[in-house]
């Protein structure tokens, strides 16, 4: 299916201001299908203004579609009689009422032009299905009385509104609904609209209510709201706020409705009850910080773990003993550096970056019994999964103290760390200027501890680990090779 920015680009000499424009109408107009029970598509002029595209369409969620297809991409190409190019031309909206019929269901069409600096930039038609009517009612006429203004908006170019709503929080028309008139009563209120106040505590009847009042004598410690909080409420303008109590939280969305024809303007407000969400939130706060938690203590016993090492490791005569427990004090140190740096997140991933550096001044400080050993690192390795990072961070460890003690030979020297991330893929290189792999080494018959580590956790991680000598000097190269794919929280 094609996108909107597609059509606009390859069929329309719009401007990118009017792009802006039509976007944002298209983030809103779900406002508009829901109150009106109708489909909307969104058609925009060619280069040659006899030529219309469909850029977008929505489905109501208040009634059923009146159209069965996408129809995207789509095109109307010099017709005269059609209503798009009769609201194009004469700037007003068209309609037709007589239920024509649109794979055989009876469907009424309207036509809005979108004006914008004088021009039509889009026109937005209507389709309604008639076949699956609501029974009129209350909450029918005051949708549709909200629809006709809305259309009137639409063509004069006060919509859609600003600021723009938020998909994930914002409320919608099924969430509840208020209408109010000019002075900020409530004329009418849906039935999850008195649900909503209900949970906030309030008894009575929510018509012949004034809405900025009763809103404000249901929250507590209204002192602390704000000095603004009455303004927000008045629906001068558009506001989008959330009143909550220790009995429930409710967000509003209010939007002043312009009248451009004798009806009186007005003010519609969306209600959504978000209690339950913001529990939610509040729960995933606090496992949040009591997994935070957890790292920082973890990673303080590890420290602790380390240094115990370090304290049996200077009571040792044996050397053999003693490097064994340095190389363990430095595995314990490049897991505690991971859990250091989750304790600081907020998130599944880790900036990797970070934790490489230190685990290099740890090995530039602590393998080399003689001379300096310079570790640096060249590239990003960006955002790791955590479920990845300790795995890494060990492999970096064994890797660069490895290129150390045998590359350089516990000697000077340099040891260069380069990750290049392509796509979902880590391809990680840990380079030295020493003396290189002899012909006849086998990595699979080493005895090595080190390597062996780095070949089990690799594998863990669906990865490859390869050993060799450079291509570019002399040294060796160990190289592995990650999937970040499939792991969660890297990007």
């Amino acid at each position: 299916m094609l996108s909107m920015a597609h059509v606009m680009t390859e069929h329309t000499d719009l401007s990118e201001s009017d792009r802006q424009w039509l976007r944002g109408l298209v983030n809103e107009w779900h406002l508009f299908a829901d109150v009106s029970f109708s489909d909307l598509i969104l058609w925009v002029p060619d280069v040659d203004d006899n030529i219309f595209w469909a850029a977008a369409q929505i489905r109501p969620t208040t009634g059923p579609t009146a159209l069965e297809d996408d129809v995207v991409g789509d095109d109307i190409s010099y017709d005269a009689e059609h209503l798009v190019t009769a609201a194009y031309m004469c700037q007003e909206i068209s309609e037709t009422s007589d239920n024509q019929l649109s794979a055989g269901i009876p469907v009424d069409v309207w036509a809005i032009p979108v004006m914008r600096g004088g021009r039509c930039i889009a026109v937005v038609e209507r389709h309604t299905n008639q076949m699956g009517v609501r029974a009129p009612g209350a909450l029918e006429d005051c949708y549709l009385d909200t629809a006709d203004i809305l259309a009137q908006m639409l063509q004069h170019g006060a919509f859609p509104i600003s600021p723009p709503s938020e998909h994930t929080f914002s409320p919608r028309v099924g969430d509840g609904l208020l209408s109010l008139d000019d002075c900020g009563v409530i004329r009418f209120a849906s039935p999850n609209a008195v649900s909503a106040y209900r949970k906030l505590g309030h008894a009575g009847d929510l018509e012949g209510e004034e809405f900025r009042q009763l809103t404000q004598s249901l929250v507590e410690g209204l002192e602390d709201v704000g000095q603004s909080f009455g303004q927000d409420l008045s629906g001068r303008a558009a506001r989008e706020l959330e009143v909550s109590n220790s009995r429930a939280s409710v967000r509003l969305r209010i939007i002043p409705l312009l009248s451009y024809d004798d009806r009186p303007p007005g003010i519609l407000v969306l209600c959504r009850d978000t209690t339950q969400l913001r529990l939610q939130q509040r729960q995933l706060v606090t496992k949040d910080a009591t997994i935070r938690e957890i790292h920082h203590r973890v990673k303080n016993n590890l420290q602790t773990v380390a240094a115990l090492l370090r304290l049996q490791s200077r009571r040792i005569q044996s050397e053999e003993a003693k490097g064994a427990l340095k190389d363990a004090m430095s595995r314990v140190s490049a897991i505690a550096v991971v859990h250091e740096i989750l304790s600081q997140a907020f998130d599944e991933a880790v900036a990797f970056d970070d934790v490489a550096d230190r685990i290099l001044r740890m090995v530039g400080d602590v393998s080399a019994s003689s001379g300096k050993v310079h570790a640096r690192r060249e590239g990003s390795f960006g955002m790791i999964p955590a479920d990845v990072a300790t795995n890494l961070s060990l492999v970096v460890t064994e890797l660069c103290q490895n290129a150390v003690e045998h590359g350089l030979e516990s000697s000077s020297g340099d040891v260069t760390v380069r990750p290049v991330r392509t796509g979902d893929e880590l391809v990680v290189d840990v380079l030295d200027a020493g003396l290189g792999i002899l012909e006849d080494f086998d990595m699979r018959a080493s005895h090595s501890l080190g390597l062996s580590i780095v070949r089990t956790l690799v594998e863990d991680l669906g990865g490859t680990f390869t050993l060799g000598n450079r291509d570019d000097g002399p040294g060796a190269r160990a190289r592995v090779v990650l999937p970040l794919a499939e792991h969660r929280g890297g990007n």
